[in-house]
């Protein structure tokens, strides 16, 4: 059983699910309208009546979830969380209120997320498609072809911000309506080429806004739940014809989603226009069942998130044999460390395959280019989280430790930098391990044992031992090297 948590812009959801055969199934959900995104105040920061809700809200998710025999759960967090000046305040408080980690994720993670959805909840293998999110805060613009993903993007424009900026006080007027369907068209225009119908066979919108758009069409007399241009722009004169969306009386749309519904009709205005959409199918599939997809992959071995890290190696020039070998003994010298648990272990691998990524920019100083580029470049899979851990790895490999500030107060996390510094050392020494030949312990000191003859047979060995010695000592921590009895 899984379970996902979106923290979205506008409203936060909860779903909870079981793999059956070829589907997920939702059993349990739940939607708060939180409204984080109109939380903004207009320095960028959540005000704390917004931060509040959303805890509250979170204290019940998490009640939700005890209730049930998850075996693995995440919660994610898109645009506003992803802007707020003063995220770094809320996350805390909002992770002790759902008893869970907050992964914020990226623009292109949370498109890839939905496109996993939707990709694996219409099950049409080769089918060439066009998914559209639009979500509270971002719009994900997604091209694939059965599983796979082609491109993906997402852009800064959301419901909220549309609503209020184009029709505030709740007015609607012809000249808002152009001028909101104009932003969205401006801010597509440099990416539509790769979005044309040429490339795709179908179209379908993920959104809960696409959802309602289509319900408010067929509910209301304008056509059936096919969603068209000539339907939307109908919707559109219905509402400049009442002029207020207080006055708007949809059928089929709670009263408070009206506002949202009205800045994402100028959004898919924009959209079918600057794309040449001629038909768009609203999908129940989207971002949580995506994430709990990629939950169920994960589970049977089938993590893309190994993918990911060969294809940024491959993107970068690094030497994948190289990267290999420091990556293996990485893992190898990690678990003969003894980690309290092993959570780390696959974070010290994809590190290691990814050390030298930064000899793409210079070979001087490449453990700092690297660290740089794991943390900045959109790796499918990872949370903006789990990509600084590997960036301090990385980071990690070579020169002295002080860097990493107070890193070190965390046991496993020093035995990850030790295992990457061990295998990076070694590689250079061409040495081939054989786990006979020596013991490795770290708790209050560092303790390497090794066979009388093994830094004869390695001469540069000893001349790596040296500069690690001195380097852990210089924060604190012995290493001790001896020949074993």
């Amino acid at each position: 059983m899984f379970a996902a948590v979106d923290l979205g812009s506008n409203s936060f959801r909860l779903h909870i699910g079981s793999h059956e055969g070829t589907a997920i199934r939702v059993i349990r959900s739940a939607r708060d309208p939180i409204r984080l995104a109109a939380g903004l105040d207009q320095d960028g920061n959540l005000t704390p009546e917004a931060m509040q809700r959303a805890i509250a809200c979170l204290a019940r998710f998490k009640e939700i979830l005890a209730s049930y025999a998850i075996d693995s759960v995440r919660v994610v967090a898109t645009n506003t969380i992803r802007i707020a000046k003063n995220a770094a305040d809320f996350l805390p408080a909002a992770e002790a209120a759902i008893g869970l980690p907050i992964e914020v994720i990226s623009g292109e993670e949370e498109g890839r997320l939905i496109y996993l959805g939707v990709s694996n909840s219409l099950a049409i293998p080769a089918e060439r498609r066009l998914v559209i999110d639009i979500g509270g805060g971002s719009t994900e613009i997604i091209l694939g072809r059965g599983h796979e993903i082609v491109k993906v993007e997402s852009f800064g424009m959301g419901t909220v911000k549309h609503s209020s900026h184009y029709f505030p006080q709740g007015v609607i007027t012809e000249e808002g309506f152009d001028a909101a369907v104009l932003a969205v068209r401006s801010l597509l225009e440099d990416a539509t080429p790769a979005y044309q119908p040429e490339f795709w066979r179908n179209a379908y919108g993920s959104s809960g806004t696409v959802r309602a758009i289509s319900d408010a069409l067929y509910k209301n007399g304008f056509g059936d739940a096919e969603v068209t241009l000539e339907k939307l722009q109908a919707l559109r004169a219905y509402c400049i014809q009442r002029g207020q969306i207080d006055d708007l009386n949809l059928q089929g749309i709670k009263p408070e989603r009206v506002a949202m519904v009205i800045g994402g009709l100028a959004i898919l205005i924009g959209l079918f226009q600057e794309l040449n959409i001629q038909v768009l199918q609203p999908i129940e599939a989207g971002l949580r069942m995506g994430v709990m997809w990629d939950l169920y992959l994960r589970s049977t071995k089938r993590d893309r998130r190994e993918q990911a890290v060969l294809d940024v190696l491959n993107l970068f020039r690094a030497d994948l044999n190289r990267a290999k070998l420091v990556a293996d003994m990485s893992r190898s010298l990690f678990a003969q460390l003894k980690p309290a648990s092993d959570y780390l272990s696959n974070y010290v691998y994809w590190s290691a395959l990814l050390h030298e990524v930064g000899m793409v920019v210079s070979h001087t100083g490449y453990h700092k280019h690297g660290s740089y580029l794991v943390e900045n470049a959109d790796i499918p899979g990872f949370t903006t989280r789990e990509q600084k851990l590997m960036s301090r790895l990385v980071l990690s490999q070579k020169g002295n430790l002080r860097k990493l500030g107070d890193a070190f107060a965390d046991a496993d996390f020093a035995k990850a930098v030790l295992a990457l510094r061990l295998a990076v050392s070694f590689m250079h020494s061409r040495v081939e391990l054989d786990y006979m030949d020596f013991s490795l312990k770290m708790k209050s000191k560092i303790e390497l044992e090794l066979k009388p003859d093994w830094v004869s047979l390695h001469p540069t060995v000893a001349f790596w031992l040296r500069k690690e010695i001195e380097c852990w000592r210089e924060i604190g921590i012995d290493f001790v090297v001896r020949a074993r009895v």
